[in-house]
């Protein structure tokens, strides 16, 4: 097995690797890795039966440094049908850095109602390589599968993602595997470059709602990004996998000037 991100070296303790390394700063975390590990420990907290994580809210706090970090995870509103619980990272400093909740809600048939108003990808097969790292840079970056369809503009795309490496050493991770490659969907249609641009504009949340359980390792990111005229942005994706639509996603930006 390859490398992990992290290695559990206790109850809600881990080791952060290269593979988990931050785009922004190389002594940080990238929130991709850091918000699948809070969404893994979430279901290994809450497997109630005939429940699953329908949303999920994460929140920066901070420095996500890499190293030796602890999760926490603790129901806020039990319940048999609906269900709310808070995760949360410390860092090797002892501060929290990052904050997560999740509803849970009851699963039942309703596939006689069901539909979709969202748009389909492009399938994988149309769409054509891409090299992240020619963008940004960081191990977790280094690691990454993807693919672009040749539509894609700044500010408008059209990707494919999946990891290469698992997200915790010798675990059963798919839900958080899932959604640990969905943050990368901020550098997947970027309307200036992170580096000749001289702007910076990291996410301080990610909001994803699933209008069904995600299925295998490719992730389908069908994004638009806007910025604002007074250091604001969004980054709004549907997301989907190999068989259609799961969801949406959003992620608040800061745009600043790099030094500033």
């Amino acid at each position: 097995m390859k490398d992990a991100m992290y290695r559990r070296t206790g109850e809600g303790r881990f080791a952060s690797t290269i593979h988990a390394q931050g785009a922004w700063n190389p002594h940080e975390q990238h929130m991709g890795p850091a918000s699948g590990l809070l969404a893994h420990e979430i279901e290994r907290f809450s497997r109630a039966e005939g429940l699953r994580i329908a949303r999920l809210s994460y929140d920066i706090l901070g420095l996500m440094a890499g190293g030796d970090v602890s999760v926490t995870v603790e129901m806020e509103r039990p319940g048999r049908t609906i269900q709310l619980v808070r995760a949360e990272m410390t860092g090797p400093d002892g501060r929290p850095c990052l904050r997560a909740r999740a509803w849970l809600l009851a699963t039942t048939d309703t596939e006689e109602i069901a539909g979709l108003e969202e748009e389909t990808m492009p399938h994988r097969e149309e769409c054509d390589p891409l090299d992240g790292s020619a963008i940004w840079g960081g191990g977790y970056i280094a690691q990454l599968e993807g693919f672009r369809h040749k539509d894609s503009r700044p500010g408008r795309g059209w990707s494919w993602v999946s990891s290469t490496h698992p997200l915790v050493e010798g675990e059963d991770a798919a839900f958080g595997e899932f959604v640990r490659d969905l943050d990368a969907a901020n550098g997947m249609a970027v309307r200036v470059s992170p580096g000749d641009s001289g702007w910076a504009y990291p996410n301080v949340d990610l909001q994803l709602h699933l209008i069904r359980a995600p299925r295998g390792p490719w992730k389908g990111l069908d994004t638009r990004v806007s910025f604002g005229a007074d250091g604001v942005g969004l980054t709004s994706s549907v997301v989907s996998d190999s068989d259609g639509v799961v969801g949406r996603m959003e992620q608040t930006l800061t745009l600043r000037r790099v030094g500033a």
